[in-house]
């Protein structure tokens, strides 16, 4: 039987299901995702975008187009960064989950820090 993950956002109108484990673990220290979740780094996995299934709350996730290629998902509620994905070219196809919205118990196996060269001088990443 395959393991399925479920995840929300802070005030909970936003849930969803993940059909397979996150795959590709990073912790991004870019200026986007530190201003996008108000933290030293923001740590992501992804899944094809057909194993992302939102079960409640769809109306309540807001868009912003960070880049001409990178889309960011929130809940227009609480504010809590959800997911963010390639519109167009490589991995167009899958979406990447902001692994504190998780809500069942993952462990990852690699996992990478990436963008160190942007990462604050006030905290330093684990190793």
């Amino acid at each position: 039987m395959t393991q399925v993950y479920e995840g929300s956002c802070l005030c909970g109108a936003v849930r969803y299901t993940l059909l397979c484990a996150p795959k590709a673990v990073s912790h991004c220290h870019c200026s986007q995702c530190r201003k996008g979740h108000g933290a030293a780094f923001a740590s992501y996995g992804s899944v094809p975008r057909s194993a992302l299934q939102v079960v409640s709350g769809a109306d309540a996730i807001s868009v912003y187009a960070s880049s001409e290629a990178v889309r960011r998902e929130f809940c227009s509620r609480c504010g809590s960064n959800l997911f963010w994905s390639r519109s167009q070219g490589d991995y167009s196809d899958w979406i990447s989950i902001a692994l504190g919205t998780l809500d069942t118990a993952f462990k990852p196996g690699k996992q990478a820090h990436v963008h160190r060269e942007s990462a604050v001088l006030w905290q330093s990443p684990a190793e």
